[in-house]
């Protein structure tokens, strides 16, 4: 009998490998259809989902009815399953070249009860090449077993878009992709189980890698563009938003806008494709480029406002600046590669004083990860405040709210262009 039609029958489970953002979601959905093996290195995360709490905090409780799901961390359980979907991250490390610590990790795990006739699925973004080069031998290694002949690889690069309660993983097409014609047939048949969107069929593992990495680049090169317009035009004296606004008019320009760019998918993802670039010899220009200004963004902000207020007098020694929202992006909890870090550790470089507030985000985590807390009540007077992320609860603060925490000629910064034209009480500066 097939791979799928055990699957789908219930005869045997697919295992997801790394519950986080992504592995979750994925199998909770495989859940409500067939049996699914939830396996997470983390016996305090694996507690955690057994009574229903996702430990990203984005799904609700409810999400976990109905699904024939077993978590576990126990490697001997994973012995069950035939398919295997790895969605573990893929970051960066402080030299800027991938860490692929964590796929590796997953990767042995699942080679350690490898079977004849089995399939392993990477969803971890990852740079063209890296699952037949990085992955493969290790899974032939542990498991004794040759990829095409024993078992078979697919690749569907994960989609998933934290905060998004509109673009799921049900629908939106699903890239997928297999080593060979059989390999690519079963594996999208495993996600038309789910995907009600349907799937795209890659011609190999390469090109469905490919098509992930450039999906992120694509974006990060535009918001580099954009970011450093705003540079340019803050130097002119001119809100970039109104010259966004004005060119925007046109049927066929590009609507990005300026801001920090973190997060795990597009503040680290050209970061691989660029490494293996470099591999074959060719420095990617744009791609360096885009992030370079990127990565800059944070800290341009910071010295935009401190010398701005040393222009009204301000004594950095006495300053005390709020800091609203610490999260990587607005209305999530997570804080992995969060480039608000920059913008504060700029801040601190001038001796100022660094309140950050974060309704979403948890301050032992923030200060694991970053070494600051965060405030849960800000007490004035700042000598700015600036408005870094646009979580839902910032949105509905007032000129009041504003000018009972400002100092008498502080300063509003506000990096989205949110409260642009609303506020007249006290200066304002924007991307």
């Amino acid at each position: 009998m097939s791979v799928f039609n055990d699957v789908i029958n219930k005869q045997a489970p697919i295992a997801v490998v790394g519950l986080g953002y992504v592995g979750l979601p994925i199998a909770l959905e495989f859940a409500r259809k067939v049996k699914v093996i939830g396996f997470d290195i983390n016996p305090d995360r694996v507690e955690m989902m057994r009574n229903k709490i996702d430990p990203s905090q984005e799904l609700e409780a409810s999400e976990f009815d109905h699904a024939d799901i077993h978590f576990t961390c126990d490697l001997e359980d994973l012995r069950a399953a035939r398919v295997f979907i790895v969605a573990v991250p893929t970051p960066i490390d402080d030299a800027k070249q991938p860490d692929l610590k964590p796929l590796i990790s997953a990767t042995t795990t699942v080679g350690q009860v490898l079977k004849k006739g089995d399939y392993v699925i990477y969803e971890s973004t990852v740079y063209p090449g890296c699952t037949e080069e990085d992955c493969v031998p290790v899974l032939e290694d542990l498991s004794s077993l040759k990829m095409g002949l024993d078992f078979k690889v697919g690749y569907s690069p994960e989609r998933i878009n934290p905060g998004d309660k509109e673009h799921t993983l049900k629908n939106i097409i699903k890239v997928v992709s297999g080593n060979d014609a059989e390999a690519l047939e079963t594996v999208a048949n495993l996600y038309e189980i789910v995907v009600q969107a349907g799937v795209h069929r890659a011609s190999s593992l390469k090109v469905a890698e490919a098509a992930k990495i450039i999906e992120n680049t694509q974006r990060d090169v535009n918001i580099a563009l954009i970011n450093e317009l705003s540079i340019i035009f803050g130097k002119m004296g001119i809100n970039t938003y109104e010259v966004l606004e004005a060119a925007g008019t046109k049927w066929n320009f590009l609507k990005f806008s300026p801001g920090l760019v973190g997060g795990h998918c597009i503040g680290v993802d050209p970061y691989y494709l660029t490494h293996k670039s470099a591999q074959l010899g060719y420095h990617a220009r744009i791609i360096n480029a885009g992030r370079d200004i990127n990565d800059g963004m944070g800290a341009h902000a910071a010295r935009q406002i401190i010398k701005r207020l040393i222009a009204r007098g301000f004594d950095m020694k006495g300053t005390r600046i709020l800091v609203l929202g610490t999260t990587f992006k607005e209305n999530v909890s997570d804080i992995r590669n969060s480039k608000v870090a920059d913008l504060i550790n700029e801040l601190t470089s001038y001796g100022v004083t660094v309140d950050v507030t974060d309704p979403y985000a948890n301050s032992n985590e923030v200060f694991h990860e970053y070494g600051y807390p965060l405030t849960e009540s800000p007490k004035g007077p700042y000598s700015a405040i600036f408005v870094a992320v646009s979580h839902q609860p910032f949105l509905s603060w007032t000129e009041s709210d504003f000018s009972n925490l400002l100092a008498k000629g502080g300063i509003l910064a506000d990096l989205k262009g949110l409260f642009r034209n609303r506020f007249s009480a006290f200066e304002y500066w924007s991307l």
